[in-house]
């Protein structure tokens, strides 16, 4: 039997979203003591419940606005759900946002040493797979320029790359590959096919319903925060489109 990497039980996240005006920070923070600031409760994500187990390239489909990265970020780590529980087990890649863990003001080569030392690698790691990394992200020649000038594409290409220098037991993908452009995209679902081959599980949200349709085995449709579907991920793309 298949043995089950991440479990989303019951999974709900509320947020607090205020609806009233406050022109200053002083008039906040009273409001904020006396108790009298106005919250709508915004309802992200509803009552989830899914498995995916190892080696398992699970797809996350559904419109803007229907809870995809906000689920995303919870299996990440990164948010803690209002209710329900998820449990992970194994290493994560997440890459859930261009530029994430990046300082605009620091080079590549910076940012490389920094974005490894958040994902927990030593700098005589980072050093030994430098050079690896600047190849497949295509950016030898901005080695040294300050990220803050990097189109979105050669972010997506930087972050993509230092996320999947290393095969992690899972990886976590959003919409990020799509600001790069095609010829990258290839180039990137060839690197995610290799880790498919070697029993990496795989968590990926994309619009590209043809990619979902080509790499996923099981998917989820989201709407409105709600789980609207769960199955095969040709069934379940067939009915989102």
């Amino acid at each position: 039997m298949t043995e089950t990497v991440i479990k989303v039980k019951n999974v709900s996240m509320h947020f607090n979203l205020m609806v009233e005006r406050t022109d200053s920070i002083k008039e906040y923070l009273l409001k904020l003591i006396k108790g009298k600031l106005l919250y709508d409760d915004f309802i992200a994500l509803h009552d989830i419940s899914f498995d995916v187990k190892r080696g398992e390239i699970f797809g996350l489909v559904g419109l803007n606005g229907a809870g995809k990265s906000t689920l995303l970020k919870i299996i990440a780590g990164v948010l803690k759900p209002t209710t329900g529980e998820v449990s992970v087990n194994g290493t994560v890649a997440p890459l859930i946002e261009v530029g994430a863990g990046f300082d605009p003001d620091l080079t590549a080569r910076e940012n490389i040493f920094l974005n490894g030392a958040i994902l927990g690698y030593s700098q005589k790691f980072m050093a030994s797979k430098f050079d690896e990394i600047i190849d497949f992200a295509e950016l030898k020649a901005f080695i040294d320029v300050p990220v803050k000038n990097f189109s979105s594409g050669m972010y997506a290409r930087l972050g993509f790359s230092i996320a999947t220098m290393v095969q992690p037991d899972i990886l976590i993908v959003d919409e990020v590959l799509s600001v790069g452009d095609y010829r990258f995209q290839e180039k990137c679902e060839k690197r995610i096919e290799n880790m498919i081959q070697n029993g990496v599980t795989i968590i990926i949200v994309s619009h590209n319903v043809t990619m979902m349709k080509k790499l996923c085995t099981h998917a989820v449709w989201l709407e409105h925060g709600s789980m609207k579907a769960l199955g095969s991920a040709k069934e379940i793309c067939a009915m989102y489109v």
